[in-house]
């Protein structure tokens, strides 16, 4: 089940990423410090980062590669040959009761998929909303990192640079919208304009 959400989750990434336009890998992103092309290779060297921890490698290893370039010239291809690949590693026999030096703090690969599940579904947002697309999330992962919060990131250094400190949140807001402040997102600031097409 957990295996599934993750695949979910890299399918709604994947659906952004095939649509990105050929100006559109420059376009600023909620990340501040990434346009959409490094949004997408953190993304995939995530995947392939996830993999190392799973077969020993530290969390300095970790954050060592975590901004080397994972995409080459095929970024979808790329993409989608790390989730395969980081999906194979965690359907491997013990990999979800293997304890990795995840750099926020110790993990079984339970939780480590969890994380990765949770990240990559908020990458979703910030990739969609960088595209100017349809920016709704799927609503089961939504539900189960809103419920599970807690539980995926209990005693992890969350006051990181990995994650923005959230938002002051509106109390109408949408689950969604709810939860993407958790993240650091603020969804009711304005979109950036989309690039132009290229000409």
């Amino acid at each position: 089940m957990l295996l599934d959400r993750f695949l979910l989750a890299a399918k709604g990434f994947e659906h952004h990423l095939r649509a990105v336009p050929p100006a559109g890998w420059h376009a600023p992103t909620p990340c501040t410090d990434w346009d959409v092309r490094a949004l997408v290779n953190h993304m995939t060297r995530g995947n392939l980062n996830y993999i190392g921890l799973l077969h020993g490698a530290t969390r300095e290893e970790f954050l060592a590669l975590r901004d080397a370039d994972a995409l080459g010239d095929d970024p979808v291809t790329a993409f989608t040959e790390s989730v395969r690949a980081c999906a194979r590693a965690f359907a491997e026999e013990g990999a979800l009761d293997r304890v990795v030096d995840y750099p926020l703090g110790e993990l079984t690969g339970r939780r480590a998929l969890a994380v990765r599940t949770a990240d990559s579904t908020v990458h979703t947002w910030d990739l969609a909303r960088a595209l100017g697309a349809d920016e709704t999330l799927d609503h089961g992962l939504v539900a189960w990192i809103d419920e599970s919060y807690d539980d995926i990131f209990a005693g992890l250094a969350l006051n990181s640079r990995v994650f923005a400190d959230p938002p002051a949140g509106a109390p109408t807001a949408s689950r969604q919208d709810r939860l993407l402040t958790r993240f650091g997102r603020d969804p009711r600031r304005p979109r950036t304009p989309a690039a132009p097409p290229a000409r």
